[in-house]
């Protein structure tokens, strides 16, 4: 369903279509990360992704309108850029361990300890659950804070655009009385 959805994405020129389609793609996604028991992530995805993102998208499609303009350029110069960045970062992967190489230096740092020790320690049968609620205690807290800040301040600016139009409105017709 995902690459359903993907692909769907790149097809459509609807920009309210796409903008939905993008919250169907990221809770999706959220339910994939919570099937793979990585329940953070997916609140993270959920909260931000369809949540938070869609918000701010139906708002600023309500300032540019539905439909995608055609560009007036030829689009090489975008392009270019696109095929040089793509480059580099496939340049920057090329030492790279090979994917799920379990002698890989990034399994053997601290993760032999969680794996072996976590049970005896924490008393939770979930590595990646005893991993956020307790090593990663204060680590989890701050993400959670910093997602909870980014929430309320995208609420408050957009009940501030509300309030100040009421009030612009309230003016003109007051005006208009005298």
């Amino acid at each position: 369903m995902l690459g359903a959805a993907g692909l769907a994405l790149l097809r459509i020129r609807n920009l309210f279509a796409v903008v939905m389609l993008a919250g169907i793609y990221s809770l999706l996604s959220a339910g994939l990360f919570t099937v793979m028991d990585a329940v953070d992530v997916a609140f993270t995805e959920a909260a931000v992704g369809a949540g938070i993102s869609t918000v701010l998208f139906l708002a600023a499609l309500a300032l540019a309108g539905h439909h995608e303009n055609k560009p007036g350029h030829t689009p090489l110069l975008p392009m270019l850029v696109v095929v040089i960045t793509g480059a580099a970062l496939v340049y920057g992967t090329m030492d790279m361990p090979g994917f799920g190489d379990p002698d890989n230096p990034v399994h053997h740092h601290v993760a032999d300890h969680y794996l072996e020790e976590s049970p005896h320690e924490i008393g939770i049968p979930n590595v990646v659950t005893a991993v956020l609620a307790s090593y990663r205690g204060y680590d989890t807290m701050g993400e959670t804070t910093v997602v909870f800040a980014a929430a309320v301040g995208v609420m408050l600016l957009l009940a501030g655009g509300v309030r100040s139009r009421g009030r612009a409105g309230r003016q003109a017709g007051e005006e208009g009385d005298g």
